[in-house]
């Protein structure tokens, strides 16, 4: 699966942008899909996960409630919808992709920094100004 990341751009703080992952040569159908994001002098970390069948999502506590994953199969998207952005969001964000869902106590949730991902795509800038 080969994926890529686009949308991202500059922004001032409480503005909103919306990232989409887009695949090629794959579908996305039968993979779980992951946003994550990386800031200058910091490690990867989860912002959100949607499942296969897009009937659980994720979030990091950070961007609960701004946030949003969703899914269109039919077009082979995944998209991230950012609101309320603040300067602290600023990092490169990156889609990922596994072929399985992670359960923890009957709960759908993510690894935080990824480490089940199998398929990542090439990040997108995401910038917010104060």
């Amino acid at each position: 699966v080969q994926l890529q990341a686009s949308g991202g751009g500059l922004v001032q703080a409480g503005g909103s942008l919306r990232l989409s992952c887009a695949a090629s040569e794959s579908t996305l159908d039968y993979y779980s899909i992951g946003w994550f994001r990386q800031a200058p002098g910091r490690g990867r970390e989860v912002v959100s996960c949607i499942s296969v069948s897009g009937s659980n999502t994720y979030y990091a506590n950070s961007v609960k409630g701004r946030f949003t994953i969703s899914r269109d199969d039919a077009k082979n998207m995944v998209y991230l919808q950012m609101d309320s952005l603040k300067p602290e969001d600023t990092a490169v964000y990156y889609c990922a992709a596994k072929g399985r869902d992670t359960w923890y106590s009957g709960i759908y949730s993510c690894q935080p920094q990824g480490e089940d991902m199998e398929y990542w795509g090439k990040g997108t800038q995401v910038t917010v100004s104060s």
